[in-house]
């Protein structure tokens, strides 16, 4: 059942623990009903819903902890933090599969995931990739515009393909889909007028059936504007990806330029590999991990990201009752 693939296996024997209940309360919903409720509110209420970027189930469970609502894998995330490799489509569906279904498993805030072009050239191919995302648990896909030879959306040399062929990529992935978000991403701005993406959106969600708008790579708050006025009942979503080239605008200031979502792809990832870095360094130069320590959670601290006594107390609890 959904209920159990997304509890944690401190469930067992009857015992679950406290931290997961509000939201397996709310599991009844599929994680595409859970996110579009999400977005449908952040869109109403003109107050963003912020979706943090986890490239392990791990950090997906700390993003929730903390309080966020939706989560995202990153196709950018699966390629570096997983694979260590670049992310210019050498990350396969199986690849994102994997890393969706663990986030799925014990993550119960919606995941929005990156799908890339849709994982194959043809209608089938997209059809399957969105099918295969909802069944692992994903919320939301984006799907978007560029060639299959795709490129980082915050870097030179990109192209896409006709906005007619993108909306048959679209009409392609909502048949594979039941209660998933499907979200239509745009490069087009690095290379077309700001009119002629509008009309591509536009096209992205009458013809297409896009659920709602990424935008991708925007240099001016204004532009936010002209989207959601052109679009005004479909909700739009700002990527803030750091050292691109779309500054690091307040949600108030999107908000106010009738954005709905605000997207944090990588923050944590570039953050943990700052860390990282310097934990080695040090490590190697000094012989030592002492003088990196301070920059550590603490053993109690990773437990109670994953709640990891309430583990331990049911194997306690099953030993006790004679069990294996």
């Amino acid at each position: 059942s959904s209920v159990a693939r997304v509890a944690s296996p401190s469930v067992w024997r009857g015992s679950f623990c406290p931290r997961h209940a509000a939201g397996l309360m709310s599991v009844a919903m599929s994680a595409g009903a859970r996110f579009r409720a999400l977005m449908q509110a952040a869109h109403r209420t003109r107050k963003p819903l912020q979706i943090v970027g986890a490239t392990s189930a791990y950090a997906g469970r700390m993003a929730q902890n903390i309080g966020f609502k939706a989560v995202y894998v990153s196709g950018g995330g699966v390629a570096l933090s997983n694979l260590g490799v670049p992310d210019l489509g050498v990350t396969t569906l199986d690849d994102v599969l994997t890393d969706v279904r663990r986030m799925s498993r014990v993550v119960t805030a919606p995941a929005l995931v990156d799908i890339d072009t849709g994982f194959g050239a043809s209608a089938l191919c997209i059809e399957r990739t969105v099918r295969d995302m909802e069944q692992a648990g994903a919320g939301a896909v984006h799907l978007e515009d560029q060639v299959l030879a795709k490129r980082c959306g915050h870097r030179p040399n990109k192209q896409v393909i006709p906005a007619e062929e993108m909306v048959s990529r679209l009409r392609a992935a909502k048949k594979g889909a039941t209660d998933i978000v499907v979200m239509a991403r745009t490069d087009a701005l690095a290379m077309e007028s700001l009119d002629a993406v509008i009309d591509r959106c536009k096209a992205y969600v009458k013809d297409g059936g896009a659920d709602c708008i990424f935008a991708e790579a925007v240099t001016d708050l204004d532009q936010y504007e002209a989207f959601s006025k052109a679009l005004p009942d479909t909700p739009l979503l700002a990527n803030l990806t750091e050292f691109g080239k779309t500054k690091l605008w307040h949600t108030d200031e999107l908000a106010a330029r009738g954005v709905s979502m605000v997207l944090y792809p990588l923050s944590a990832f570039r953050a943990q590999s700052k860390a990282a870095e310097a934990v080695f360094q040090g490590i190697l130069n000094d012989g030592t991990n002492a003088k990196v320590e301070s920059l550590m959670h603490t053993r109690m601290q990773t437990y109670d990201v994953i709640d990891y006594m309430s583990y331990e107390r049911a194997l306690d609890d099953a030993q006790e009752k004679g069990g294996s």
